[in-house]
């Protein structure tokens, strides 16, 4: 019989190729085989500063940000099974598909919802996060 009580190692990921937790969380967490990556947002993480100035620029920086991350699990966006978009406002879909299209290619295309919300943290237009396969 299998202990409940005994879990599996979790491993925090952080790495400089992506803006540090703006709160009490890790940029990811890694569960093998999986990494769990927490929101992204569009910050460049040599600044600190929001890219833009269209929700296109902030998308590839949010994406862009997950990719490092992954990295640093040792994973990929060719690794990913699952990612959730937040959106501030949802006529921003279309151009928010346009790049996550460019990223996410292949005959396996990661599983996907997307969100209006009422508001991101820092004023972002756009939040992605992620599952992948370490």
């Amino acid at each position: 019989m299998t202990d409940l009580h005994t879990s599996p190692t979790l491993h925090a990921i952080d790495t400089p190729g992506a803006p540090a937790a703006i709160g009490p969380y890790s940029q990811a967490v890694a569960v093998a085989p999986f990494v769990y990556v927490s929101g992204q947002l569009p910050l460049d993480p040599a600044t600190g500063e929001m890219a833009g100035p269209t929700v296109a620029d902030e998308t590839a920086q949010s994406l862009r940000n997950a990719a490092a991350i992954l990295a640093a699990a040792g994973s990929g966006l060719d690794r990913v099974v699952k990612t959730t978009v937040l959106l501030a406002d949802m006529t921003d879909f279309a151009d928010v598909n346009a790049v996550y299209a460019e990223f996410f290619r292949g005959p396996v295309l990661p599983a996907r919802a997307t969100y209006a919300v009422a508001g991101l943290p820092k004023g972002a237009r756009v939040e992605i996060e992620m599952v992948a396969v370490i």
